[in-house]
């Protein structure tokens, strides 16, 4: 029982130091970029089946040992391989330019691969090892990497990210002191209490600390710390994000994007909230007295508020408060702002309350804390305005940082969702940094046609208008259609403002175009492309992606065409990366690299099998079985976490309610697997060899139900509570599952019977297939959908089944 324990506990130490590496690696660069790396880090468990079917009869024979040995080097390279990738001078902005970068990058995998080897190498011994009860030691690597999963994210609300990463270290070791107690020798005996001792002192007295971050100088915060005399005022951390609060007495923040240059009145002082260490979003001083707020009516966001009196307003994405005093300064009656971090709001209304005039707490202000999208599905309320600005910084936004990032809220259902809370006349106004040429401007143009078409609008361009500032473009889409008057009130706006209009109904050519010149009006030009008839063809020609994004391929920060890469390319000594979103590039670059390396690491150790046991006829039956295995299992977990977030209303959740839930139901799953099997064999004939297939079998059953019924049930029950729909949530996750915890187990325990000095091969195969299914599974939700993903795990199933037919060994 107790090396059992042992993988529960390394299997746990594993899956919270992957997702503590992904916040650690998304603060001191970007998240998206975060994955990649961690994805392919994951080869260590490739590489781990490697090593272990090479010098699997030397690992058996000092099984104690060599499971121990393993486990200790886990503890000791989790935070050191941390600690020496933070020195390699890789920037992800430059690898598509600097030929060196990608030889750093390189260096970062093979440095961060190695926690992932040792741990995994820990749980091929131990398969090796008890080859009559498999089902069982993948039932705790399972159960003890679905609680590794909660624990850390539940860690993350009560101790800093890099504070998290020296209790990474204990479980490796408790782990060692518990296969060395299993051994039950004096010497053992007095080993495991050493190793019991060192974890429990790291836990106590070795903290890794804050400043073990070395933050990437291409990041807004470490920017606006090079100002003379800022500093670091507030810093505070949660599983949403480490938030750093900054001031700057000699250069105050004055952060008014797009404000007009007509502007006669100075925007007051300002502190910094950076999230991850660049999201930005400022606290304004505020004393009560509104001609502080003045400035507000100069940006491009301040037009509904023209078009509407005394409007009841929903602000999405409430952050520092600034979108908060632009409704105050022009007197909305009632304001319902919704803020993803609580944290973000602690600070703002308690911390910084005095400072930003207690906005917070004003009588018209009503806060919610939650992800925008959620709340406006579970909402009963209607309102004038639907307010939606700048949710991301500019520096990110502008070099491709997000491209890789699922929003829900820039989809054609979220338009059609905040469009159905509107009241007749009122406006949906959403802001985006302006890109020339244009991308953000023209795709939210492009789904609010959609939205409303598929709403049963039959003239969509009386209900939409688009101008600019700039730095900033502002789509409204109207519940109605627009009348003579407000376009009038729009003309004048932008007019005194030195803002352009782009899009109104009934605009002439005369009026766009006129204050902040482009060579040509091509947002204009975009917008009638769209709404004439061939706007399908447009889209096509166009030189970015602006196809509107959907539920199912929520990716609406995607503008990459491949055809446009060597224009880029051309432009690399000219300001070209503007142009381009390198997260996609990098991440075919990432599935290349993953592939080459996984084809090493699963032919490589076939020569060495060959001489140590003999040649295995199903040797090929085997990598395909474990291969699909490990592609499917992974697709599947992807796609339904994406599903989920929109339920939960909150990725946090999603990804702990439905990670957890998959891989402790998928352990029940391996534990149940081996009854399950005895029970067709006893039957004999074909029943003996149906075991994955019958799985197989209820799992696409599941899954093309779930495809089916889900977005109705999840529209019925959205409103209902987050207490309510975990549970609901787990229900839901917890047949599939339990059937998908089936196959990998009895696969394996037949290659156990009939070829064993397999196994660790089979182990390494299956960990080479999850990291290529991570990056796989991305590429195909951009271009499919997560439907298909769903579709293409099903397949995958079906031929692992098929396979299975077949003697494995």
């Amino acid at each position: 029982m107790l090396p059992h324990l042992a993988v529960f506990l390394i299997s746990a130490a594993a899956l919270a130091y992957e997702i503590l590496l992904m916040r650690l690696l998304g603060i001191i660069q970007w998240h998206h970029f975060a994955s990649m790396i961690i994805s392919l880090a994951l080869l260590g468990f490739g590489a781990s089946g490697t090593f272990t079917a090479l010098a699997q009869k030397r690992l058996l024979d000092h099984f104690h040992f060599s499971f121990a040995a393993a486990a200790v080097l886990f503890s000791i390279t989790a935070p050191a391989s941390f600690a020496a990738a933070q020195q390699i001078p890789f920037n992800p902005l430059e690898i598509l330019w600097d030929s060196n970068q990608f030889l750093y990058l390189v260096a970062v995998y093979l440095i961060l691969s190695l926690p992932f080897f040792f741990a995994a190498t820990c749980i091929s011994i131990r398969f090796m090892h008890s080859r009559q009860s498999i089902h069982r030691v993948y039932l705790f690597d399972l159960l003890g990497a679905g609680f590794g999963a909660l624990g850390i994210i539940l860690l993350l609300f009560l101790l800093d990210p890099s504070e998290c990463l020296s209790l990474i270290c204990p479980p490796g070791l408790f782990a060692a002191a518990m296969v060395c107690l299993d051994r039950k020798t004096s010497r053992s005996v007095k080993a495991a209490l050493i190793l019991f001792l060192a974890g429990i002192l790291i836990a106590v007295l070795t903290p890794f600390g804050r400043t073990g971050l070395r933050i990437s100088e291409y990041k807004g915060l470490y920017a606006a710390l090079r100002v003379p005399g800022a500093e670091v005022i507030r810093e505070s951390s949660s599983p949403l994000g480490w938030i750093t609060v900054v001031k700057s007495p000699v250069i105050p923040f004055r952060h008014v994007p797009g404000m007009s240059l007509n502007c006669t009145v100075e925007p007051p002082e300002q502190l910094g909230i950076f999230i991850d260490a660049d999201s930005f979003t400022p606290v304004t001083r505020y004393r009560g007295n509104p001609g502080e707020a003045a400035y507000l009516d100069c940006v491009s966001s301040a037009l509904p508020f023209h078009l509407l009196d005394r409007p009841s307003v929903l602000i999405l994405g409430a952050g520092g408060g600034a979108d908060v005093l632009l409704a105050l300064y022009h007197q909305a009656s009632s304001i319902d702002a919704v803020e993803l971090d609580p944290e973000v709001v602690r600070l703002v209304r308690e911390d910084f309350g005095e400072f930003a005039g207690h906005i917070y707490a004003s009588d018209r202000v009503t806060l919610h804390i939650g992800e925008g999208r959620g709340f406006v599905a579970g909402t009963h309320r209607s309102y004038d305005l639907i307010h939606v600005s700048l949710l991301d910084s500019f520096h990110a936004s502008a070099a491709g940082g997000f491209a890789m990032s699922e929003s829900y809220l820039y989809t054609v259902e979220a338009f059609q969702r905040c469009i159905k809370r509107l009241r007749p006349g009122g406006f949906l106004s959403i802001t985006r940094w302006l890109k020339i040429p244009p991308r953000d401007s023209l795709k939210l143009f492009a789904t609010a046609l959609a939205a409303l078409e598929r709403s049963g609008t039959d003239r969509p361009g009386l209900r939409l208008a688009l101008v600019r500032s700039w730095k900033t473009c502002t789509l409204l889409v109207k519940n109605g259609e627009f009348t003579p008057r407000e376009i009038e009130i729009m003309r004048s706006f932008c007019e005194s403002r030195s803002f352009d209009t782009d899009y109104f109904p009934g605009i002439t050519q005369e009026e766009v175009n006129r204050f902040n010149v482009t060579d040509e009006p091509v947002i204009h030009k975009g917008a009638m492309a769209l709404l004439g008839p061939d706007r399908l063809e447009f889209m096509d020609r166009y030189k970015f992606n602006i196809q509107p994004a959907s539920d199912d391929r929520p990716y609406f920060f995607h503008f990459f065409k491949w055809r446009v890469l060597p224009e880029v390319l051309s432009l690399k000594g000219r300001g070209g990366l503007p142009l381009m979103e390198w997260t996609y590039p990098i991440l075919v670059m990432t599935l290349v690299q993953a592939l080459a390396a996984s084809l090493i690491l699963i032919i490589l150790p076939l020569f060495f099998l060959h001489s140590a046991g003999g040649r295995t006829s199903g040797e090929v039956r085997i990598g395909f079985y474990f291969l699909f295995l490990g592609l499917a299992f992974l697709f599947m977990e992807i796609a339904f976490i994406q599903k989920f977030i929109l339920f939960l209303s909150h990725p946090l959740y999603a990804i702990s309610v439905v990670l957890s839930s998959f891989l402790v139901f998928a352990g029940l799953g391996s534990s149940a697997s081996g009854r399950w099997s005895g029970f067709l064999c006893r039957r004999g004939g074909w029943a003996s060899r149906s075991a994955v297939g019958v799985a197989v079998g209820v799992i696409a059953v599941l899954s093309i139900a779930y495809l089916a019924l889900l977005p109705s049930v999840f529209e019925k029950t959205m409103a209902m509570s987050d207490w309510a729909k975990v549970p609901l949530s787990m229900a839901f996750i917890a047949p599939l599952a339990f059937f998908m915890g089936m196959p990998f187990p009895l696969g394996l325990s037949r290659v156990a019977d009939s070829a064993p000095h397999f196994i660790p091969w089979a182990w390494g195969i299956n960990g080479c297939a999850s990291v290529l299914s991570a990056v796989l599974a991305a590429l195909l939700a951009i271009h499919l959908g997560f439907a298909m993903v769903v579709g293409f795990a099903v397949v995958l199933y079906a031929m692992a089944a098929l396979v299975f037919w077949k003697p494995l060994g």
